[in-house]
């Protein structure tokens, strides 16, 4: 898949979300439009679509609140006062958290930030015809096992 055509299929989501796209591109962008698959294609050269990916108004209709979201916590040291009145080093182990947030799209924002490769971190939340392909292969080979 292409950039063009990754960026074709988050801008088609975060739209069908409620994204007005030609309104960000005009106002963001400061570039005259002329129809969507020119603007597609000015974001996509350039690297301008980092200002896609870290606007708040694409994140915050790309990713809709209230959905449930998988993050992981960091391991935590810090110290606290015990109940005998000591300082104590208080260690917690990472872990996985579900949780259903209004503000998710915050969350994913500064995983975006953090991310080596933020194209590909977002790309994760998409679903295009060959994942759907390869997910349906085994469930057809799982079924012929059971006959």
């Amino acid at each position: 898949m292409t950039r063009f055509q990754l960026l074709q299929l988050l801008i088609s989501q975060a739209r069908a979300n409620g994204f007005e796209f030609r309104k960000w591109y005009t106002g963001s962008l400061g570039l005259p439009w002329q129809n969507s698959h020119h603007a597609v294609e000015m974001v996509s050269a350039e690297k301008r679509y980092y200002a896609l990916l870290f606007s708040h108004e694409f994140a915050s209709t790309f990713w809709k609140g209230g959905e449930l979201m998988t993050f992981q916590v960091p391991t935590q040291t810090f110290t606290r006062r015990m109940a005998d009145g000591t300082i104590g080093t208080v260690k917690r182990k990472a872990y996985t958290r579900r949780s259903t947030r209004d503000d998710a799209w915050r969350y994913h924002l500064r995983e975006l930030a953090v991310s080596d490769e933020p194209l590909r971190y977002i790309r994760r939340f998409l679903r295009v015809e060959d994942e759907l392909e390869d997910e349906a292969a085994p469930a057809v080979a799982v079924n012929q096992n059971k006959k």
